[in-house]
């Protein structure tokens, strides 16, 4: 098995050329991307493989530390939209990590895909877009999108790359998910080699034209410790996320957390419960966040307020659908504090549709000890995926942290 420990040139090999430099103002920034993933949700076409469609993909548990041994294999976290590529003659579904269909969105993938020369196949892998020789998650945001031209328009002007980390079902029809990764990793890069036209074990997959694929790659993969270190540390300038550690040994588990993954950046997927009003001037001060326990309540545990003023007047367009919910089921935001006025104490309840992304310090006492920092909205989540046991390794036992809601 031939493993490929260069994440940063990778990258820069599947950079496109742009037809020219489009970026965010700071409204934009709290606004592309801002949907309930309910409105990514749609039908998938009947594909008849032996795998179907939706499909649970395998998912990673956060840790402190890259894992050591040496059943462990190292792959780059990409700062992208996980995704499910599953093909059966000339139809393709392309699928979120939520099971929600994304083929829409990513034209230029679904014309790679049928290029081909397998007729047949599931892959694992993240929907990525490079700018500047940077991962660019706010791009992928700019895809969702109702208006189908301006989703071609950016198709062409920033496509995006496929990287594959995973193969669960070949060329002939064989289902790989109870084989080991070893295993598959290895059958993973046969595929890549010889799938275009003429390919050859060894050389990078090319298209039936006999052009190398600009928008499938091989994500690296090492069983290098050092490697691994440096991809959170030497490559973070790319717009890594961080490092995922998956067991060589172990079989694909549809659902479970069965990968590990250490972050860059300590952040965790919230849901929106609820906001409150700026002391002055009618607009939104902060976003108030949620996480689900086990029973399925959603507990305030902190808020995100770090806006300027231009980005909390987008935030009342964004928020306005959502008005009315039942906000937070299980712990909800307290009154009014010696240190806070009666207007700060007051919040309002939406209804639990929306996930963000935000960094934070500490985890403690069932809340986020300082104020958090938005990242990004996440609509390829779902807010039932907002759980608490993503901070279950920052030092603090997933019981430990559901007895603090216990009535």
């Amino acid at each position: 098995m031939t493993l490929r420990p260069d994440a940063a040139s990778c990258i820069q090999f599947h950079m496109p050329r742009l037809a020219r430099k489009t970026s965010f103002t700071p409204a934009d920034r709290v606004t592309e991307g801002a949907v309930s993933p309910d409105e990514l949700r749609g039908s998938f076409p009947s594909l008849g493989l032996p795998i179907p469609v939706p499909f649970a993909p395998m998912e990673a548990k956060s840790i402190e530390a890259i894992p050591t041994g040496a059943d462990w294999q190292y792959e780059p976290k990409w700062d992208g939209f996980r995704c499910l590529a599953f093909r059966n003659g000339r139809q393709i579904a392309l699928q979120s990590k939520a099971g929600q269909p994304l083929a829409r969105y990513f034209p230029e993938l679904v014309s790679a895909l049928l290029e081909l020369k397998p007729q047949r196949f599931v892959l694992d892998g993240e929907i990525v877009i490079a700018r500047q020789g940077r991962l660019s998650f706010d791009d992928l945001l700019m895809r969702i999108h109702p208006a189908q031209s301006r989703i071609e328009k950016l198709s062409k002007q920033t496509p995006c790359t496929f990287l594959l980390f995973d193969l669960l079902m070949d060329s002939d029809g064989r289902v790989l998910l109870e084989r080991p990764l070893r295993e598959r990793r290895q059958r993973l890069e046969e595929f890549h080699a010889s799938a275009g036209k003429g390919g050859v074990p060894g050389k990078p997959a090319v298209g039936l034209s006999g052009r190398r694929s600009a928008r499938i790659k091989l994500s690296p993969a090492t069983s290098s410790l050092a490697a691994a270190r440096r991809w959170l540390t030497d490559e973070a300038g790319t717009g890594l996320d961080g490092v995922v550690a998956k067991p060589l040994s172990g079989p694909y588990l549809s659902g479970e957390r069965a990968m590990r993954k250490v972050k860059r950046i300590r952040s965790v997927d919230c849901v929106v419960g609820g906001f409150r009003f700026a002391s002055k001037g009618g607009e939104i001060g902060s976003l108030l966040l949620g996480l689900y326990d086990k029973n399925g309540l959603l507990h305030h545990v902190g808020f995100t307020s770090s806006f300027t003023r231009e980005q909390r007047r987008g935030l009342m367009r964004v928020l306005q659908p959502y008005l009315g919910g039942t906000g937070f089921t299980g712990k909800a935001p307290g009154g009014p504090s010696r240190w806070s006025t009666e207007r700060t104490g007051e919040w309002e309840a939406l209804k639990p549709k929306l996930v963000v992304e935000v960094s934070y310090d500490h985890f403690s006492g069932g809340r986020f000890r300082h104020g958090t920092k938005f990242l990004r909205w996440r609509p390829e989540k779902t807010p039932e995926s907002c759980t608490l046991d993503q901070l279950s390794a920052g030092g603090v036992q997933l019981d430990s942290i559901q007895k603090l809601f216990v009535a």
